[in-house]
């Protein structure tokens, strides 16, 4: 009887959470985006993901002066991000590569050793826009003592090109619930 009655909660969670991914779906910019502003950090962390509109977004923030050193974050788009930087103008000495990851969790258990080694406390994170609220809650949970601010980049975010990237935003509702009851890291 016990064992029945967990399953119906259970079940009635997952529906639940199943109705709430299909509620929100209509509004990734106000669910899955966070943006800090403009901040001056000790460094930036760059995710894999061969998106290029990451590393454009890292030149950018770079040029303004807001991180003097960048943590290229994936394996094998790691290299591939840190190629694009320097033909954009951002110097080698500038770039330090992590290249073991291959997934977010891996990206913030990996980057946030690169960071304690440096001495950092206030950290930029770069990725897609649908990624950025999940990316943040990640580093954040593995990390409570530093300081992490959300500079997305933004390719896809109007309409016009939503559709080149509509399966990683409906996929990333469900990984934002998975990665709360597998790892409890909480997107809010």
């Amino acid at each position: 009887m016990k064992r029945r009655r967990w399953l119906v909660i259970a079940a009635a969670v997952f529906g639940l959470l199943v109705l709430l991914v299909l509620l929100a779906a209509p509004f990734p910019r106000q669910i899955l985006t966070v943006d800090n502003g403009s901040v001056k950090t000790d460094v930036m962390v760059v995710l894999g993901g061969f998106a290029v509109e990451r590393p454009q977004r890292a030149a950018e923030l770079f040029q303004a002066g807001e991180a003097p050193k960048i943590i290229l974050s994936g394996s094998g788009d790691g290299l591939v991000n840190r190629q694009l930087l320097q033909k954009i103008g951002v110097p080698e000495n500038a770039m330090i590569l992590e290249d073991r990851s291959i997934s977010t969790v891996e990206n913030a258990k990996f980057s946030i050793l690169l960071l304690r080694q440096m001495g950092a406390h206030k950290v930029i994170i770069v990725t897609s826009w649908y990624h950025s609220r999940r990316a943040l809650a990640t580093f954040k949970h593995f990390a409570p003592d530093l300081q992490f601010y959300s500079r997305p980049a933004y390719f896809g975010y109007d309409t016009k090109n939503r559709q080149v990237i509509s399966g990683f935003i409906h996929l990333e509702y469900f990984k934002l619930v998975y990665h709360w009851l597998r790892d409890g890291i909480c997107p809010l």
